[in-house]
């Protein structure tokens, strides 16, 4: 595997077109076509759907979006590491969503003030494989609610217990009270909520009691947390997610849900986590939390 390949790869997934991917590498065609090929055979495994009119990445091709990504970035950072003979320090974060993604900036910002060779690098990945990633020393830390059914030997830092709360656009109905109950919000017009992979179990089953009692016409299905927020922004209805203050979309209003548990959110990272900068954007993560909450 080299980087030409990985390079020919990401290329096709992003464009999806053959010849728009020779074309923005610089290389013919068939040579890009030979490259895929070989990098099929040496992972044993087809990457791209090929017909006459299109083509499409399969479910390996897309499972190895990230793998090729971080192996490519790795390979880039070494060469650039080693040409000007810098000790640069690496930190790889997870977020599933923009809410966590916009917790990341203050303490980034403290981060390489101490680390002035950092270089930071965030995953965003709306699923759980977010762990997987870490067991697998693909990433160093990942923000997230706290898996309750998973056994896992991660290590776990809760920065905050968030309440569960309906997010809603100002002109909402719902946006004119302080509090709320899910009596109220099971007649309170179309609901929003995410499949099951965005969010966790225990969260899910609280979506899903919701959707139980509103008829079809008033459930909405959306795959991710983002998208679930772009639709209550369009006043097409509410949905639930735990309230972490720091973390709030300005343009949504949220209001607690009073007969609600509140949910653990946190960081994951390896059971040793005892790389210094990763120990220190832990602090920093528990005392931003603290702080802006």
């Amino acid at each position: 595997m080299n980087t030409v390949q990985l390079e020919c790869f990401l290329t096709v997934a992003e464009y999806l077109n053959f010849s728009k991917a020779s074309e923005a590498l610089k290389l013919t065609q068939p040579a890009v076509t030979h490259q895929i090929q070989s990098l099929e055979k040496e992972l044993n495994v087809k990457l791209f759907r090929r017909t006459s009119k299109n083509v499409s990445l399969t479910q390996e091709g897309l499972l190895f979006i990230s793998d090729a990504q971080l192996i490519l970035k790795t390979a880039m950072s070494a060469k650039e590491r080693l040409g000007n003979h810098e000790h640069f320090v690496s930190l790889e974060i997870g977020c599933h969503n923009q809410a966590e993604l916009r917790l990341l900036p203050p303490v980034l910002q403290e981060l390489i003030q101490e680390y002035p060779l950092l270089r930071p690098d965030i995953h965003l990945v709306p699923f759980p494989s977010l762990v997987n990633l870490i067991e697998s020393n693909q990433i160093h830390a990942a923000l997230g609610l706290k898996e309750t059914h998973r056994r896992s030997s991660l290590f776990y830092q809760e920065l905050c217990l968030a309440p569960a709360a309906c997010v809603c656009a100002p002109g909402h109905p719902l946006s004119r009270y302080r509090t709320l109950t899910t009596k109220q919000l099971a007649s309170a017009g179309n609901f929003i909520a995410c499949t099951p992979r965005p969010v966790p179990d225990s969260f899910f089953h609280v979506q899903n009691s919701l959707l139980m009692q509103l008829p079809p016409k008033n459930r909405f299905l959306t795959d991710s947390v983002d998208s679930a927020f772009a639709l209550a922004k369009a006043q097409i209805g509410y949905t639930l997610y735990p309230d972490i203050p720091a973390a709030r979309d300005a343009e949504l209003c949220y209001i607690p849900i009073t007969d609600l548990s509140a949910i653990s959110f946190g960081v994951y990272c390896p059971p040793e986590h005892d790389l210094p900068v990763l120990k220190r954007f832990l602090a920093l993560m528990g005392k931003a939390l603290r702080t802006q909450s």
